[in-house]
């Protein structure tokens, strides 16, 4: 077999994929949440003439415009691999595939580029009210995005509303039917819920670190604490909600990858145990060192104490997925979920008590849980896509058949020459963002002046037509 260093081509097409879309999702996850962050922010400044919330709309604009930018740039890679690395994929099920991705750039891409210039450049320029629509609708537009993309992916996870020709092509029958798929909704609620969850997290990181590092008198560095602390509060739980609800729509279309996350290899008729943790041996189809609960996990799945769950004993081999990266990402995933919602209980208990800006642990703590929902939005996709195996399409197409035709070498040698490249130029662009983030928001953050003119129309004050002058920043709702 065509080989490099132990690998065949689909594998490391598969790889290859896997890396650059790990890459890219980076930058869509910040982004998604920081652009209706960056919406909030700018409402509160019209409406409280706080500038405050106009100096962190400044400090976070220029994060969002670089982690756009890459966004941007690492999804047109991942495009051309369709027809580099899966051009099977491309010719099969590009009949249903390809409108879709046309749909997210004719209503989402063009919605996000046509105003991105003005939310970042137009301010003193378009007034106020225009300012804020376009903040709105680069909003709308990552939402949008992210709906189409997911649409893309739910269909490959439940396909429905198509038929095959001849060549083994998938033909639209009902676009209803293949742009809501039945995994579809949940799919969509759980991942827009990580991005703001992620974002929350990310802001709230930043702000702890100036707070550990004198930045209690600071109200921007206060208030993007405080308002990450709220948004944890509020979506930790919703997320586990979400994932629970997602995990039973898994269970009904998906069984195998549930077997493979809860690392069953057995079914269990009078009631499956939930395995905390074990080392999957997929060879002999066991889990060894087991730790579990018993029957939890039909507990979990709402099957009640006795209720049975199948396992892999159900599925051929050559149809299971890998076990062990589903069983240890989706472990991964999950227990970063619960420290989220220790997170946000730990930081309601300190606001309660008045200590939220007072709180070294806490703001230890919320430094190093910082990039944890980068982390959990990864784990998360590799439990969805690596549990999908050995498919492309779920039990219509398989990887193998959705693979281009190159030798070992032509792979491997691309995908080390991606390693280099994404490391070096996104590396670069990473350690920029970092650079931003260690200087807390000031008064003279760049684009805090506002023009007179266009404010003046709006109706609002001298000390609103010159944030950073005076005593805007004291806040009652610090």
């Amino acid at each position: 077999m065509d080989t490099f260093l132990g690998l065949d081509a689909t594998l490391l097409a598969r790889i290859q994929f896997g890396f650059t879309v790990s890459f890219h999702f980076i930058f869509p996850a910040i982004s998604i949440g920081l652009a209706s962050y960056l919406a909030v922010l700018n409402g509160l400044y019209l409406w409280k003439g706080n500038d405050t919330y106009l100096r962190l709309f400044n400090y976070w604009v220029k994060i969002f415009a670089i982690c756009f930018a890459m966004g941007v740039v690492s999804g047109i890679v991942m495009s051309y691999q369709f027809g580099t690395n899966w051009s099977g994929f491309s010719d099969l099920a590009g009949p249903v595939v390809g409108p879709l991705m046309a749909y997210e750039v004719l209503t989402a891409f063009f919605l996000e580029a046509g105003f991105l210039g003005i939310m970042l450049f137009g301010r003193r320029k378009v007034g106020p009210g225009l300012h804020m629509f376009a903040t709105l609708m680069v909003a709308v537009g990552t939402a949008i995005s992210a709906t189409w993309i997911l649409s893309v992916n739910s269909w490959m996870q439940t396909p429905q509303g198509f038929s095959m020709n001849e060549a083994g092509q998938f033909v639209p029958e009902d676009w209803w039917a293949i742009v809501f798929t039945p995994s579809f909704p949940y799919r969509l609620a759980h991942t827009l819920t990580a991005t703001y969850l992620t974002t929350a997290f990310l802001v709230g990181g930043v702000a702890a670190w100036h707070l550990l590092r004198g930045g209690q008198a600071n109200p921007g560095v206060r208030r993007m604490f405080s308002m990450a602390m709220w948004m944890i509060v509020v979506t930790a739980p919703l997320q586990v909600v979400l994932g629970h609800e997602h995990g039973l729509n898994t269970l009904e279309y998906q069984p195998a990858k549930i077997a493979a996350m809860e690392g069953h290899f057995e079914s269990h008729p009078d009631g499956a145990p939930l395995i905390l943790f074990g080392i999957p041996d997929q060879a002999a189809q066991e889990m060894r060192y087991e730790l579990s609960i018993p029957n939890l996990s039909s507990v979990i799945f709402g099957k009640g104490w006795t209720g049975a769950l199948p396992g892999l004993d159900t599925v051929a081999p050559e149809d299971q997925p890998p076990v062990a990266v589903v069983f240890w990402s989706f472990r991964v995933m999950v227990g970063l979920g619960f420290l989220m919602l220790g997170m946000g209980a730990w930081a309601l208990w300190t606001r309660l008590r008045g200590d939220l800006y007072a709180s070294p642990w806490l703001h230890r703590a919320a430094v190093l849980m910082g990039p944890s929902g980068l982390v959990a939005v990864i784990a998360g996709w590799i439990t969805t896509e690596v549990g999908r195996q050995p498919y492309v399409v779920y039990g219509a197409l398989r990887t193998a058949d959705a693979v281009s035709p190159l030798g070992a070498d032509a792979v491997g040698w691309s995908l080390m020459a991606f390693i280099v490249i994404y490391f070096t130029v996104f590396g670069a662009g990473v350690l920029y963002i970092l650079r931003l983030m260690s200087h807390p928001p000031e008064a003279g953050e760049h684009g805090a002046r506002v023009e007179p003119g266009p404010i003046r129309s709006a109706g609002l004050t001298p000390q609103q037509q010159y944030p950073g002058r005076g005593n805007p920043s004291a806040d009652p709702a610090e």
